[in-house]
């Protein structure tokens, strides 16, 4: 999740697609029926689904992770800037993670964290200190394992475990709909709404904020897939302006447990807008 992470194969094949969607089974072998598995009766390693994860990309994927399996999504480093010279403001991350394990055949339960963050600008100088941590409920609503497309609800709450200087000392939350669609041969289409309720300016409250994505992913090779994606957002409350931002990376599956990423955001002229974030990670099930 920055704001605050297709085809059909057999079981065995790799899952580069990055746009919110990965493959589906249907037509590759019958759909098993995996409603009696949990978090303590885990479902069987050859019935588990493709690998799909909430990164690179802003838009969050419909797909739920497998019940009773372990997954863990991080970047080694996120690094933000804008502005120039005495007006230069910027922002690191170092290993913020998202560690989801499978509850049932269509939930799961994500726990978040960042734990460091250093930020530099011209008005308070540098800070340095332990970011917020959070907790999802991602519940996927139709096509975890059949169908070209899938849609879930994932609401989530933020804790103010972190350091005044660099974290919201609020507690926040909101709710994201992803949804995604397989399109021609190789081509995927993920998009999003996300409504937040976040500290407001000047630490005054509460303000409520939406969001909106749109990410087509390309498969390249059976290992390699990229994507482009718009992503929109506005403040509801305060009277904020519309902040568009504009994003690609890429994807390098390793096995079909093992993936590594990198992506870029920019900034479209607007002054609430990070003018460039990049990332590199990783995602890995067990």
């Amino acid at each position: 999740m920055h704001h605050a992470l297709s085809r059909l194969v057999t079981t065995a094949a790799l899952c580069p697609t990055i746009a919110g969607s990965c493959p589906s089974m249907a037509d590759a072998q019958p759909v098993p029926d995996k409603s009696a598995y949990s978090l303590f009766n885990p479902t069987p390693v050859e019935l588990r689904r493709p690998l799909s994860a909430d990164r690179p990309d802003a838009t969050e994927s419909p797909y739920t992770v497998d019940a009773g399996a372990i997954q863990l999504e991080m970047s080694f480093v996120e690094h933000a800037w804008s502005g120039s010279g005495a007006r230069r403001v910027s922002s690191t991350s170092i290993a913020p993670l998202n560690l989801k394990l499978g509850l049932t055949s269509s939930a799961d339960i994500q726990f978040l964290f960042d734990p460091y963050l250093v930020g530099d600008d011209p008005e308070q100088g540098a800070r340095r200190g332990v970011g917020n941590t959070g907790m999802r409920l991602k519940v996927n609503l139709f096509g975890n394992d059949d169908g070209d497309a899938a849609l879930a609800i994932l609401p989530y709450v933020v804790f103010p475990t972190g350091s005044d200087d660099v974290a919201s000392n609020r507690v926040e939350g909101g709710i994201i709909v992803p949804f995604a669609v397989s399109l021609a041969e190789g081509w995927d289409l993920g998009m999003q709404v996300q409504f937040d309720r976040v500290r407001g300016g000047d630490n005054a409250g509460h303000e409520t904020v939406f969001s909106h994505t749109a990410a087509l992913g390309r498969e390249i090779t059976d290992r390699v897939g990229a994507y482009v994606e718009y992503i929109g957002e506005i403040a509801l409350t305060g009277g904020g302006d519309y902040s568009p931002s504009v994003a690609g990376g890429f994807a390098f599956s390793i096995t079909r447990d093992l993936r590594f990423d990198a992506g870029v955001v920019v900034g479209l002229d607007h002054p609430d807008t990070e003018t460039v974030r990049l990332f590199a990670g990783m995602t890995v099930r067990y």
